[in-house]
């Protein structure tokens, strides 16, 4: 008889699944745990907005100001033509609020895995920016029909900010709200220690949910 593969998965998530799971609240934590363990279990996942990333990086990097996102909509399949057509917008409206195509390149950026509390938690941006001026930023893009809640937001800055040396040194991290074309960036008021006991907490009960639906 075979051992399950699910009872000898330990927790993980990527960034978007943990912050995702912050924002959540009462028993809807632990239905998403559930759904992530999973999907781990079963090695599924897909990402439909791949092609959106791979045009948006595209026009920064080939400095075509939008050519490759106003064509986007069309190479992908008929259902996910709706969501393109939602987002692309906000895109392109990012993408002209960059400024001088000639002054902002693409960056290269690294994965990092992060322990956070007793979870591994993978650090994944989705590019890098270098300015002319020598600036850098490191990019997530938020891409659901909600707004990113305070907590997304927090959450995801500071975990970058946390391994900015192994994604991309010396960059600030950037949430873009990408339908509504929103930068969010770290508050100078937020403090530090507190958002790291407020993660710690929120990854051991992760951690729980993660073993006790597994048994």
């Amino acid at each position: 008889m075979t051992t399950p593969v699910l009872s000898t998965l330990p927790p993980y998530a990527t960034m978007l699944g943990f912050t995702r799971y912050v924002a959540r609240t009462g028993p809807a934590k632990a239905t998403f745990v559930g759904g992530l363990r999973r999907q781990r279990e079963r090695r599924t996942g897909f990402n439909p907005h791949s092609q959106l990333v791979k045009a948006l990086k595209a026009d920064i990097a080939f400095r075509t100001g939008g050519t490759y996102l106003n064509g986007v909509t069309d190479l992908v399949k008929p259902r996910w033509k709706p969501l393109y057509e939602a987002v692309s917008t906000g895109a392109l409206t990012y993408l002209h609020s960059l400024g001088d195509p000639t002054d902002v390149g693409l960056a290269q950026t690294r994965e990092a895995l992060a322990s956070v509390g007793p979870l591994a938690v993978k650090i994944n941006p989705h590019f890098g920016l270098r300015y002319a001026d020598n600036r850098r930023e490191a990019v997530r893009l938020h891409f659901d029909e909600e707004p990113p809640t305070p907590e997304v937001i927090t959450a995801t800055l500071h975990l970058m900010t946390r391994h900015m040396d192994q994604i991309l040194p010396n960059a600030e991290p950037v949430l873009i709200d990408i339908r509504r074309a929103q930068i969010h960036r770290p508050a100078p008021t937020t403090k530090t220690a507190d958002v790291e006991r407020w993660l710690a907490g929120e990854a051991a009960a992760f951690t729980s949910m993660w073993g006790t639906g597994a048994a």
